[in-house]
Parts: C-alpha cells; sequence; structure tokens
C-alpha cells in the first residue's frame, strides 16, 4: 500500500513540472456608462494579467476610440484610498506610469496633481467596472479627482492595433 502512495505521488509531482501553470494576458473592453466617463476618456480596454490561481492585475489601459495608452505599476499610498468618496468599494491601486501617454492620462484625471492613482474594483469579465482617480498635489495632499464608470463591451483576443497614419 506505501508503495502504491509513493508511486501516485510521485507521478503527481512528475506531471506538474511537466505541465507548469502559467498566467494568461487578456484585453477586456469597457464603454463609458456616464457622461464624465465619457468626456474623459470614452471607451477602454485593459491589459490584465490572470494570475495562477485566478487573481487579476491591470498593467494597460489603450484608448479604444484613439490612439493612447498607459501603463500601470500595481500599488501605492494607503492615504490615497483614504479621500475615496462615501461608499466607495474600490481598493486595487495603480499608479499611472508617467511614460507616454500616462502624462497626459493623468493630466486629464486630475489636473495639477504632481502624481496620480487609479482605484479600482475587482475586474471581472462581464461585469461593470469603477474607477476613483486620486491625485497627490506639490502640498501633499491627496484629493479624488473624478469616478469612471464603465459598462462592459467584450473581450479582445489579441491588443488593439496602434493606429498608424497614412504616408
Amino acid at each position: 500500500m506505501r508503495r502504491i502512495t509513493a508511486t501516485a505521488l510521485a507521478l503527481i509531482a512528475v506531471g506538474s513540472a511537466a505541465a507548469p501553470a502559467h498566467a494568461d494576458t487578456r484585453y477586456l473592453a469597457y464603454n463609458a456608462s456616464d457622461r464624465i466617463t465619457l468626456a474623459l476618456t470614452k471607451g477602454v480596454t485593459l491589459q490584465v494579467r490572470r494570475g495562477l490561481f485566478g487573481a487579476v492585475q491591470v498593467e494597460r489601459l489603450f484608448s479604444t476610440t484613439a490612439r493612447g495608452t498607459a501603463g500601470f505599476t500595481r500599488g501605492g499610498p494607503d492615504a490615497a484610498r483614504r479621500v475615496l468618496p462615501q461608499g466607495a468599494e474600490e481598493n486595487d491601486i495603480y499608479a499611472i506610469d508617467q511614460d507616454g501617454d500616462g502624462r497626459g492620462l493623468s493630466r486629464a484625471l486630475c489636473p495639477g496633481a504632481d502624481e496620480v492613482w487609479l482605484i479600482m474594483g475587482r475586474v471581472r469579465a462581464p461585469r461593470p467596472l469603477t474607477m476613483q482617480a486620486v491625485g497627490r498635489w506639490s502640498d501633499g495632499a491627496y484629493r479624488h479627482c473624478v469616478t469612471l464608470s464603465y459598462d462592459w463591451r467584450g473581450e479582445w483576443a489579441t491588443a488593439p492595433q496602434a493606429q498608424t497614419p497614412l504616408d
């Protein structure tokens, strides 16, 4: 009996090593669901990485209707969460990277802020998504800037293509 158990455990270990689990990247598209969100961002596509146990991390935001794209870095100060409006349930905080179009996105969401974070609810298809933009100003104060609300649109098989001008 011990020999069978040991053999079964060895086979399970070999099978686990032979077929390593891997994370996958998905592209989830959302449409603006209110006038403020429509004026600031219209539609967005989020590049998300789903981890081994189903946890989702947002890596990048693509503008669905224009050429813009911004990267995110997970994490940020707890002070950003403390300035959210009463009743806000979003908890996942992402810093907007300032390279590329990230600087323009930050300025559009929180004009005058030195740093900007997006605090998101749980990203799940096919559910609506809410993002809270929070900025830190030069005086060190954290302020809530805007609430962005999105309705689920669909999932892309690949990343949205960058639009290139015709020659």
